[in-house]
């Protein structure tokens, strides 16, 4: 993911610019991460937080929540906006934190960049740090099919919300909601609602 990693690096600014406050979140979104963290019990990931404005958000919601990302300036900002709140570099493929130990994880559109071959691996990671009964929340393009497509800042995939639900059930998890919309002049989105099984 390294070639990820410097994309987001020589862009991170004007990501942050567009994307990087939660005013720049869509209402229903924000609904939607509002619910269900109402539904979890123990610390929360925010998993490749970006300028840290989700992790932000849990954490003014009174959730213990740490946010990791690769992008150095992303972090950067995020300590700097964010003082109160935990920003650590990290892979959401290699989550450095024990076996069971999470209430909740935040994947917001964190792993649109994984070749199809490997998203399994943090979605793996996912539920191993989730303990029984612990909340996921995957953001993601959707599409008809799973394709690549032109990402602004670099090569993202497309998936149906069936397929991806099925990959997450196949790592561990029951697929609790799933939501699609889109706009005029927009990708359709999608996110996911998973309970880990176990």
């Amino acid at each position: 993911m390294d070639d990820v990693t410097d994309a987001y690096s020589w862009r991170a600014a004007e990501y942050t610019d567009l994307l990087g406050s939660m005013d720049a979140v869509h209402p229903s979104d924000r609904q939607l991460i509002d619910s269900w963290l109402d539904t979890l019990v123990g610390p929360v990931l925010d998993a490749g937080c970006g300028p840290g404005h989700w992790t932000n958000h849990i954490a003014a919601r009174g959730f213990d929540v740490r946010g990791i990302d690769l992008v150095p300036a992303f972090l950067d900002h995020a300590r700097a906006t964010y003082p109160g709140v935990s920003f650590e570099r990290g892979s959401i493929d290699e989550i450095d934190l024990p076996d069971g130990s999470l209430g909740g994880v935040l994947s917001w559109y964190s792993t649109i960049h994984h070749h199809p071959t490997r998203v399994s691996e943090p979605i793996a990671e996912f539920a191993r740090v989730l303990r029984p009964g612990g909340g996921l929340v995957l953001g993601f393009f959707h599409g008809e099919t799973v394709e690549q497509f032109d990402h602004a800042v670099t090569p993202a995939f497309r998936w149906p919300a069936p397929e991806l639900g099925d990959l997450l059930e196949a790592n561990g998890f029951e697929v609790i909601e799933t939501h699609t919309r889109t706009g005029i002049g927009h990708r359709p989105l999608g996110a996911i609602v998973g309970r880990r099984v176990g």
